[in-house]
């Protein structure tokens, strides 16, 4: 190799996949997440929920300031082509990260998953974010693979007003349905359960929301 050429600098492409690397520091390779924490998945979610998201950290909606210094100075067309991206994206799911969790805990959270909890007003979340809990199109994300750490301190921000979606808040009032001890039992049964390989998100909902959300579109 000649000095010239060991001097030259080296061509970086200008992709959006390039452009998303700082994204993987905190969401892992590809946005596949990690089993370490509190970032969560976002490849293969729906586009219209990444989209509400990067809009609700760069309103105020949602505070964590990595994530408003990156997306606050972004124009609307910039995050949907974010969006767009990790929806895109069709990548193997890491094996569940609870395991051996206690039995009762696993089936109050089912429980509540698939069923719901009727005398408390609670519905099942299963009626939003679909059978399979893989979400649906365009705008409820699927809840399968993401760490129990980081559902239970999402079901706590909701609850103390710290996170915020667009009006009326569906989730927030969910939230505040729910004890502390079935946010962990909830947290617990999905954080166990497997994902297949890319589980997409349904194409609709058999039948409407329980609850009024001003995140989804009617």
């Amino acid at each position: 190799m000649s000095a010239a050429s060991a001097g030259s600098p080296q061509a970086v492409p200008d992709t959006l996949a390039q452009r998303m690397q700082p994204c993987i520091a905190c969401h892992g390779k590809e946005g596949r997440a990690t089993q370490e924490g509190f970032f969560p998945r976002i490849a293969g979610k729906p586009a219209g929920y990444l989209y509400n998201q990067l809009d609700n950290f760069r309103s105020g909606r949602r505070a964590y300031p990595t994530m408003t210094y990156f997306v606050e100075q972004m124009s609307d067309a910039y995050l949907h082509e974010i969006a767009d991206h990790f929806a895109a994206l069709d990548l193997p799911y890491a094996p569940p990260q609870t395991v051996g969790a206690a039995a009762d805990e696993l089936a109050r959270g089912e429980a509540l998953v698939r069923q719901g909890d009727a005398a408390h007003g609670v519905p099942a979340c299963a009626q939003c974010h679909g059978a399979t809990m893989t979400g649906v199109l365009p705008a409820i994300p699927g809840l399968l693979g993401l760490p129990r750490g980081y559902l239970v301190e999402q079901f706590g921000a909701w609850r103390t007003g710290q996170r915020k979606a667009l009006a009326p808040d569906c989730m927030a009032r969910v939230a505040t349905m729910l004890t502390p001890t079935d946010i962990t039992a909830v947290a617990t049964w999905l954080s166990s359960q497997p994902a297949a390989v890319g589980p997409a998100p349904a194409a609709s909902l058999a039948r409407p929301l329980p609850l009024t959300c001003g995140s989804v579109p009617p």
